[in-house]
């Protein structure tokens, strides 16, 4: 009786395992995803934001369900979702990944599950934009490393403006900083086409498929996800999937026949030709805003530490709060603030203004406490006695106060030179192309991150290190004089 039971009991362990293949495997299966890659793909529920909602998400879990496993998401930078992957740090990428040569040489990828096109949008008072090449000369936002990114960089003559943030790049359009806009067409669906402000360009243009990336040489886990869309496909799940975000098209017929024994085209390999003109010029962005961003610091900082040491009383208070709120609230919001922010404000700054401006008046907090610890090291005996001798406040700064001060000041403030010189990466979260920027471009489409990390690197500290040779020249003289 007892041997009866045991075999009953494995058999019905037996047919639950044929009946759900992927039961026996408990472990959940981490899919990557970026929920600021927005709707309607992976993004966070407005009305409780710690759900996560879109058609992704949607189809993440019908995958769990037939493959028998709890899916759960991991949430990566959309540009490093490969490389993480390539890391071990979850299974798969669900998240809009295009199908294309450049992501087939850092994955696996399995049947595609949508087929996208990408939709140009302008004002709706523009007339200028009619067609593809009409996007020539104009000022275009798109998004890093995505299949429009490519195509606009094909196309030649096109000022790209680079985002990573949805709302904000139609924001820029409806605004003005932008002309025109050009992403996949599920995106441009999603946040444009309700507004009344701006205008579809049709028809579409391009095509491409969205699919699962796997790690490569995870053929057992490409075989069953494979196995899953097909049946997804075969019995409506899919289309159910789109038609519920109003994404289903007739171009998505193609996916039934879709074939692809994933060719990529041969790769031509590193080259300084392909990659230095791009480094060159990030890295002449990143010097001009650090210099002049440096230089707006620098006289801003003095003036605060003067008003904070010899203002009146609404004046001291004004630089002190200035200098607490400023360091003590990151320099990334503030960025946001100024170029994002203030349009609702109706004040619109340039890319460039704004991060120049940002670097600066944050940098200004530090430079004030450096000019001020510089000021109060001079003995207060010396400023009494110029004053007894007849000197004005302002020939006792001029002649006896500052030019000591300023020995105090050039270390601490040549450091500072440095730390913004590699913070001023920062401002590629408002379209800035700077050296960080062009080398993480560069990194996720050819995949070399320490090569092209090596040579960036190199180019920070060839340009940095002369400036720290230049300070310690004049900290010496002024040390002489």
């Amino acid at each position: 009786m007892k041997n009866a039971l045991s075999v009953g009991f494995l058999a019905v362990i037996l047919l639950a395992c044929s009946l759900f293949p992927g039961a026996a495997h408990a472990a959940p299966l981490r899919w990557g995803m970026d929920l600021e890659g927005g709707a309607p793909y992976t993004f966070a529920d407005p009305k409780h934001p710690d759900r996560i909602i879109g058609y992704e998400k949607e189809l993440a879990d019908a995958l769990g369900k037939r493959l028998g496993r709890a899916m759960e998401p991991v949430q990566t930078n959309w540009d490093s979702l490969i490389p993480a992957l390539d890391r071990g740090t979850f299974d798969l990428v669900i998240n809009g990944i295009e199908l294309t040569d450049e992501h087939k040489r850092g994955a696996l990828f399995s049947r595609p599950y949508y087929v996208f096109q990408q939709q140009i949008v302008v004002r709706k008072d523009d007339s200028r934009v009619q067609v593809f090449d009409d996007l020539k000369g104009k000022r275009v936002g798109t998004l890093t490393g995505s299949a429009a990114h490519r195509m606009l960089d094909r196309l030649g003559g096109v000022d790209e403006k680079l985002y990573s943030d949805m709302f904000a790049i139609y924001q820029d359009l409806a605004i003005g900083r932008l002309e025109a806009v050009f992403v996949d067409r599920p995106m441009a669906v999603f946040y444009a086409r309700d507004n009344a402000r701006l205008r579809f360009v049709d028809p579409p243009v391009g095509e491409g498929y969205y699919a699962i990336a796997l790690r490569k040489g995870d053929e057992a886990l490409k075989r069953q996800v494979d196995g899953a869309l097909d049946g997804m496909i075969a019995d409506g799940t899919l289309e159910k999937i789109l038609r519920g975000w109003q994404m289903w098209t007739p171009a998505q017929a193609k996916l039934v026949a879709f074939h692809d024994t994933q060719p990529v085209a041969p790769d031509k390999g590193a080259s300084w030709r392909r990659f230095l003109p791009m480094l060159a010029e990030g890295a002449v962005m990143t010097v001009k805003i650090s210099v002049l961003a440096m230089l707006l610091a620098m006289a801003c900082g003095m003036l605060l530490a003067l008003m904070r040491i010899y203002g009146p009383a609404p004046l001291r208070f004004f630089a002190t709060a200035y200098v607490e709120i400023v360091r003590g609230t990151p320099l990334l919001i503030q960025l946001y603030l100024l170029y994002y922010g203030l349009p609702t404000l109706g004040i619109q700054l340039d890319a460039f203004v704004a991060g120049v401006l940002g670097l600066g008046l944050n940098y200004a907090a530090n430079e004030a406490e450096n000019y001020r610890a510089g000021i109060q090291a001079v003995p207060k005996g010396q400023s009494e006695a110029s004053l007894a001798l007849g000197l004005s406040r302002f020939q006792l700064l001029r002649h006896v106060v500052l030019p000591q001060s300023l020995q105090v000041a050039i270390p601490p403030v040549t450091n500072d030179f440095i730390a913004l010189f590699k913070d001023s990466s920062i401002v590629s979260v408002i379209t800035l192309v700077e050296l960080t920027k062009a080398y993480g471009m560069l990194a996720s489409a050819t995949y070399d991150y320490i090569g092209l990390g090596l040579v960036t690197a190199l180019i920070y500290l060839v340009i940095s290190y002369p400036a720290a040779l230049f300070a310690r020249w004049t900290e010496n003289r002024l040390r002489r004089a």
